[in-house]
């Protein structure tokens, strides 16, 4: 009976919507008024200790193997937990200091390849075609997803205002779209560094199909051991996975790449408030050894590096639809998912890909662009920031991929 005190304490007053809960004993409570937007059942007892120490891992762990039914948008449920400052989300005196973990090369390799490789069939069931796993860039209302992650690969090279024939590096790079746009259609030598191996042998094949041999390359390689000097960097979806106390390095990195004068474009999910950084739900199931920095963070470390910042733009909104949209997309193929991986790997993706959505649009978490130059501010660059828009404009009548 205690237990269930406690949790009622904990649940009326975690959301700023009204919710329904039918205990394990089946009775029903509503906290908030009017009609319920989202319905919870608990199909059995949770340990309490479990559950104030590592709500978000409980939760999503009950959920995955049905302990937990939710009737309504999960993504609205933790929206509604961080809108509100006395949820057990934002303000819990119980929850654990999380350890430390290695970010040697090996657990990198390890931790990367844990999630990248679940196989690429997996991520081309609800992925566009262009194979990008990271935040899209909306320029219009009705753009498809495959038309936003490509308005995003033009608005990151846009940024960098290239010349044809110089040389990029793009530090994690993915299925390879940057690679080939870069080169295909802004005239550079592009090179890539990824952990992954299917990620490493999706893009040599790509090069191949493409006919970019000595125009595109792909290292299977850490970071830390590349020793080259490239014109342009970036980097998507990247800092997220180096650890808190490689974050001075990996700038640090960056910076080594740079030519004097040269410019990097650092696409990344970061937080505009100080907080732990690390969720135990996604550490555990998605990506292991992660660390979301807050931006104070970021900015220190790349004045540290002895870079500036020419631009500095929050994208929140757009990776809040653009997880909408994936999460869309999975529904569509969840049973097929639940055959192939297992209903609780199924049950997992739907509530990360909801919870993630929820996480942006409760303003928990942001994704951030920053133009750096290794120069002072602004060197190399226009004044103002219209030559972006206007590269913007011309390349987003390129809509589809050849």
């Amino acid at each position: 009976m205690l237990e269930k005190t406690v949790y009622r304490q904990l649940l009326s007053r975690a959301f700023d919507i009204t919710i329904s809960v039918t205990y394990w004993d089946g009775k029903e409570e509503t906290y908030g008024d009017g009609e319920p937007v989202v319905k919870i059942r608990f199909n059995e007892e949770l340990p309490l200790k479990s559950f104030t120490d590592e709500p978000t891992l409980t939760l999503a762990e009950d959920y995955m193997k049905g302990a937990i039914e939710i009737d309504g948008s999960i993504e609205e449920l933790v929206a509604s937990a961080f809108r509100t400052d006395h949820s057990f989300l934002t303000n819990n005196p119980f929850i654990k200091h999380f350890p430390k973990r290695s970010h040697s090369e090996k657990s990198s390799q390890k931790d990367v390849q844990s999630h990248y490789d679940i196989g690429n069939d997996f991520y081309e069931m609800w992925l566009d075609k262009t194979m990008t796993y990271s935040c899209a860039y909306f320029v219009h209302d009705d753009d498809t997803l495959e038309e936003a992650q490509l308005n995003k690969m033009h608005h990151i090279l846009n940024k960098l205002k290239p010349e044809p024939g110089k040389r990029l590096l793009d530090i994690g790079s993915g299925w390879g779209t940057l690679l080939f746009m870069a080169a295909e259609e802004y005239g550079l030598y592009a090179t890539g560094i990824t952990l992954s191996q299917e990620q490493y042998d999706y893009t040599q094949q790509q090069i191949k199909d493409r006919h970019l041999e000595g125009k595109v390359d792909v290292l299977l390689e850490d970071y830390r051991e590349v020793d080259d000097q490239f014109d342009y960097v970036t980097s998507v979806g990247m800092f997220e996975h180096v650890g808190k106390e490689n974050l001075g390095l990996y700038f640090q990195k960056v910076a080594d790449f740079m030519k004097p004068n040269g410019r990097a474009l650092i696409h990344g999910i970061t937080g505009q408030h100080v907080g732990a950084g690390v969720d135990p739900f996604i550490t555990k199931y998605v990506f292991p050894g992660g660390y979301i920095p807050n931006v104070a963070e970021n900015l220190k470390h790349i004045m540290d590096a002895k870079l500036q910042f020419s631009d500095l733009e929050p994208l929140r909104r757009h990776y809040q639809k653009t997880l909408e949209m994936w999460h869309e997309n999975y529904m569509k193929v969840q049973d097929k998912a639940a055959e192939k991986y297992g209903k609780e790997f199924a049950r997992m993706w739907d509530m990360y890909l909801q919870a993630c959505a929820g996480s942006f649009e409760g303003g928990n978490i942001d994704v951030m662009q920053y133009l750096l130059v290794k120069a002072p501010s602004g060197t190399g660059l226009p004044m103002t920031r219209q030559y972006i828009y206007d590269a913007d404009e011309k390349k987003t009548g390129v809509k589809q991929l050849g």
